[in-house]
């Protein structure tokens, strides 16, 4: 019993830490709004370009991965739940989607270029499809979508025939028009194009950039984790937790490399090996921070700091939507359009006062109910109609 809650602990505190540098990211990049101060001190300058360097290489392409880890982690102890019951957890959570999509839609009606949230509810199927499969099945088909078969269908059919076409998915043209609108500061256009051309580009930039196989891929790897129980910290598993830390560390640093020397070659290179070798560098880094919360958790005093992400990650799905409607109002023009005078120093400490002022919220809400606002909404909608 001991384990079992400790293994419920910390993952709400990686959840929870896996939404705070989401939100601090969007902060830095003004929720994909690419408006900062025209001008300011050299002195500010360095520290900006400094605070952007760090925030993407610590949390870019890194936290939204730990998110999707654990949403194929939810799923495997939701199934496993249903099925000591007797009961097929699949098609309620095919229902459980359209929920998710539902508040995709209303996270991506604040957010300029699109969501996560609708990848998620899309890729989510690859679960219901895999959910009878057996443990090895899954983690191999989880490796193969880490491979990112299509980037090398692509490499290889163009080195076989110089006029093979790359795929364009015009996600450069979707994302002007969602600046242009929100630039114009007419609040009913920017919600609809927001969730029309907005969604699209970011569903299609998912494809293109590799993010669309390494999500399905990070969720059969949750899966897999929540059926071998890996978040139990058994003697057995914190030495797993330390050979993945260790390997993970070691192959990071030539994947990056490697990455970067590729991103100078051809242009057929650059989209396809570049985008393999991209992904591959950045779930290594992921497992470095993955592997280092679950041993550091270990420890009383690494618990007792960051205690409070665990009520943030309880409530990850309202602070996740909260956060893009609270950036809306901070850096759109329709309200404060703090944008142009905010450079990355300055909006990543407004991302810490927005973390700060929603954990508190957290600590009250969680006081009073068992289920943050949109948590207890979603799962209502999940099982409705059940007896």
């Amino acid at each position: 019993m001991k384990n079992q809650q400790q293994r419920i602990e910390v993952v709400d505190a990686l959840r929870g830490f896996a939404v705070m540098a989401i939100l601090l990211l969007h902060n830095v990049e003004h929720f994909i709004f690419s408006v900062y101060p025209t001008e300011s001190p050299a002195w500010l300058g360095v520290i900006d370009n400094g605070v952007f360097n760090a925030a993407f290489a610590l949390f870019g392409g890194k936290a939204y991965a730990i998110f999707a880890l654990l949403f194929g982690f939810t799923f495997s102890v939701q199934y496993t739940n249903q099925q000591r019951q007797g009961k097929d957890f699949g098609y309620r959570f095919l229902w459980r989607l359209v929920g998710l999509a539902l508040l995709a839609t209303l996270n991506a009606a604040f957010f300029p270029g699109g969501d996560v949230l609708m990848l998620y509810a899309i890729v989510g199927i690859v679960l219901f499809v895999v959910r009878k499969w057996s443990d090895r099945a899954i983690l191999i088909a989880a490796i193969i979508l880490f491979l990112q078969p299509m980037e090398w269908y692509h490499y290889i059919a163009g080195l076989i025939d110089s006029i093979h076409a790359l795929p364009d998915y015009g996600v450069g043209p979707l994302y002007d028009t969602v600046g242009e609108v929100t630039r114009s500061g007419n609040f009913l256009e920017f919600l609809w194009c927001n969730i029309t051309t907005g969604q699209l580009a970011s569903f299609l930039w998912a494809v293109g950039a590799g993010r669309l196989w390494q999500t399905a891929g990070l969720f059969l790897l949750g899966l897999y984790i929540g059926r071998r129980q890996l978040f139990v910290a058994t003697e057995r598993n914190l030495k797993l937790w330390t050979k993945i830390l260790i390997i993970s560390a070691i192959v990071f640093c030539p994947l990056l490399s490697w990455r970067n020397q590729i991103m100078e070659g051809t242009s057929l290179v650059q989209q396809t090996v570049g985008i393999a070798f991209d992904m591959w560098q950045k779930l290594a880094f992921t497992f470095v921070l993955v592997a280092s919360f679950v041993l550091l958790y270990q420890s009383k005093g690494f618990r007792k700091r960051i205690d409070g992400l665990r009520s943030y990650g309880m409530m990850s799905l309202t602070n996740y939507v909260s956060q893009s409607i609270i950036g809306a109002l901070i850096y759109f023009p329709f309200f404060l359009y703090l944008a142009p005078y905010c450079g990355y120093t300055v909006s990543l400490l407004i991302g810490i006062v927005v973390f700060v002022a929603q954990l508190v919220f957290c600590r009250w809400w969680l006081d009073h109910h068992k289920y943050g606002p949109l948590e207890g909404l979603w799962r209502r909608w999940t099982w409705i109609g059940n007896k």
